[in-house]
Formats: C-alpha cells, structure tokens, sequence
C-alpha cells in the first residue's frame, strides 16, 4: 500500500452531513404520522400515508442507485438533500398561502419528497469506503462511527419534532426539517475525495434498465448480502409499524407528543451507543454471533412494551430495544462493501433502501386498521410475538454462516 497523507476532513464532513440530513429526516418520520392522525383523527390514517408515499421510493429507488453509480456518489448526496429541503418547503408555504395544510395535501408533498429522498442516505454510504480510506479507518470503525452518528441524528429529531410541535405548531416546523436538508447538503460539498471506481461489467450502460437490474443480479449471486437484506426485509415488515403506526396512536391517545419524542429518541440514543460498540463486539464474536445477539436483543425488549407500561418502563425497554438495533447497520455496511465492487455499491445499498420503503407498505395500513378496530396494546403485542419469531428463524439458519465469510476485503 503506498504511503499517503491522512485525511479525515472527507470523512468528518460525510458524518456532518448524516448526522444532520438524518435529524431532518427523523423529524418526517414523527411528523408525517402525528400530523396524518391530527388531521383525521384515525390510526388507519398514518398507516395509509406511510403506505402511500413510500410508492415512489419503492419504484424509484434502484434507479436512483444507478444514478448515483453512474453520476458520482458525493454529487448525487449534494443534489438530493437540496431538492429534498425544496420540496419540504412546500407544507408551510401552503399553510401560509391558504391558512391550513389538509390531508391530501400532506400526502402529495410526501410523495415527492419519497421520490428523492432515500437516495442522499445511499450516496452516503456507498461514498463511505472512499472517506474512511482518504482517513485510514478501518470499515468496521468506520461503520460504526456512522450508523452511531446516523442514529445520534435519528434520536435528535423526534424530540426536536416533538419541541417545534409544541413551540411553533406542525406546520411551522416544516420550516426546521427544510432548513436541516439543506445544510446537509452543503455539507457534503465540502467532502473532497477521490471516488474508487472498477471496471463495469460488460452489460452495463446498455440500457438504464439494464444498468439498475445489476443490483439484483448481485444480490442473488452474494448469499451473505440476500441474508442481510431478507432478515432487514423482515423487520421492516413487522418492526417499521411498531413505531410508525402503533406507537403514534398510543401517545396520541395519551395526548403526549413529548412522550413519544423522547421514547423514539430513547431508542435512537442507545442504537448509536450499540452501532459504536460493533467494532469491539465483532473482535469478540464473529458476524453470525453478532447477528443473533442483536435481532434476539431487538425481539426480546419489545415483549414488556406491549402491556404500554408507565414511561420510565418504556424509556428502559426502549433503551433495550436501542441496544439490539445498534449493531446492524454496520454489520450489514460492512458486509456490503467488503464483498460488493465500488461501482455497484449504489445499486445494492439502494436495494437496501427498497426494503424499508416496499417492506412497510405491505403492513402499514393493515396494522392501523389492526390499531383502530382491535386497540394499541392487542396490535403491538402481536407484532412483538412475529419479531420474535422471524429473530429465532433467522438466527438459526445454517446459511447465516455466510456472514462470516465477509470477515476478509474482498
């Protein structure tokens, strides 16, 4: 390896850029439910609007991932989070214009802004390695340092949310997750790294189709990566509504936004102490150990939150919960680009951001009709019982020994 100069301004400004482009995204994923059930009055209706705007995402995502891969990673970032704060703009402008912001309304602006947003998240990490190699970090260290800075920007945002609501109203604190956006976007102009590229295969460029469907083909050709992405696909199944839909209806019963801000703020908090502590775990356990422990850690703090217990008991479990979640997403970034060449990254990592949008859309709108017709407490109780079981499957897999097969640079 040729001696070079370290630099971690790249890799500090990619962090920067995460840890505040994900506050402003943690504040949608509080606000879009707490404002959909405002403005109705129905759980079935946060269900239906996470549903409906993740369509775009879902269609659009590999295509964004070939746009990133073919047009650069850190370009891509930049011209994401600044449409994306654009596009935000448009629920206070409205509500200025015309003196309230409908339903209707709410899910059109969401929808857009599902078209483009996922892919800043994607450029991110797929522009990681380059970061963490400009710095001399190891990919583990470097995963972990991320996925605890992207939960330290996900746990800001709920209470943030949570505060704008009480201080400037909903509508107003639109203006905070615009503003947010766009500073991540200047961000990431300031990382000035060199971007690793390999030769395309020989099928690639012929067609844009044809250029988004690698990402498919490499999953399917790379058994630790579907594992990964399956067990996620899973959880974003069952786990996503838990948060989205029930959670929401249940604080909103109590008439306690703070309650909720702080829980999934909770939650957030210790995911980033558990995404910190994966290079040091994964010193001690290999991949699959490491993959058991956490999923079976995520499963087993949900069971106590289903009784809603009082709120030092939530805060407790959630912290639990945190801690199960936290060594995931950098097990499964690691895994991903150990094994998966630089210039496909993007289309696999946008593959990842498919199953958080396609794997919610199959159960949300269920789940708040479950909320609506059977009650918070039943609804979060069964979903808690299928994490469950879906932990226990996984981690007894005899393919889950592929994981640790990503112990090598590939």
């Amino acid at each position: 390896m040729r001696n070079t100069k370290r630099r971690l301004s790249p890799f500090v400004f990619l962090q920067l850029s995460s840890f505040i482009g994900f506050s402003s995204g943690s504040m949608v994923f509080m606000l879009m439910p707490w404002m959909a059930i405002q403005l109705t009055g129905k759980a079935s209706a946060a269900g239906l609007a996470v549903t409906l705007t993740s369509i775009p995402g879902l269609l659009l995502s590999p295509i964004v991932g070939s746009i990133i891969d073919k047009y650069g990673r850190r370009r891509s970032s930049i011209f994401i989070e600044l449409v994306n704060a654009l596009v935000t703009m448009a629920i206070p402008l409205w509500a200025l214009a015309t003196g309230e912001v409908n339903f209707a309304f709410l899910i059109v602006v969401m929808l857009v802004r599902s078209a483009v947003g996922s892919g800043g998240a994607t450029a991110r990490k797929s522009l990681l390695p380059d970061a963490a190699g400009a710095g001399q970090i190891s990919l583990e260290r470097a995963n972990s340092i991320h996925e605890s800075i992207v939960a330290a920007g996900f746990a800001i945002g709920p209470a943030l949310a949570a505060l704008c609501i009480q201080w400037f109203g909903t509508n107003n604190t639109f203006w905070i997750v615009a503003g947010l956006g766009a500073i991540s976007g200047l961000a990431a102009m300031l990382i000035r790294v060199v971007e690793h590229r390999e030769p395309h295969d020989d099928d690639e460029g012929r067609h844009w189709a044809s250029y988004a469907v690698q990402g498919f083909k490499i999953l399917f050709t790379t058994p630790s990566v579907l594992l990964l992405l399956t067990t996620m696909l899973g959880l974003a199944i069952i786990y996503l509504p838990t948060e989205m839909v029930v959670l929401p209806a249940l604080y909103n019963q109590a008439k306690d936004p703070q309650g909720l801000g702080f829980l999934i703020s909770t939650m957030a908090i210790f995911t980033t102490v558990g995404s910190l502590g994966f290079e040091k775990i994964t010193k001690h356990l290999s991949y699959s150990n490491t993959f058991r422990l956490a999923t079976l850690t995520l499963a087993a703090s949900m069971i106590p939150m289903a009784f809603f217990p009082p709120q030092w008991a939530m805060l407790l479990c959630g912290a639990l919960l945190g801690l199960g979640w936290g060594p995931l997403p950098p097990l499964v970034n690691t895994v991903i680009q150990r094994k998966i060449p630089a210039n496909k990254r993007g289309r696999v990592f946008s593959l990842e951001m498919t199953i958080w949008t396609a794997g919610p859309m199959t159960s949300m709108s269920l789940v708040g009709w479950g909320v609506d017709a059977l009650g918070g407490k039943p609804m979060y109780g069964l979903l808690a019982a299928l994490v469950l079981a879906a932990a226990i499957f996984a981690s007894t897999r005899k393919v889950i020994s592929e994981l640790n097969r990503a112990d090598f640079e590939a």
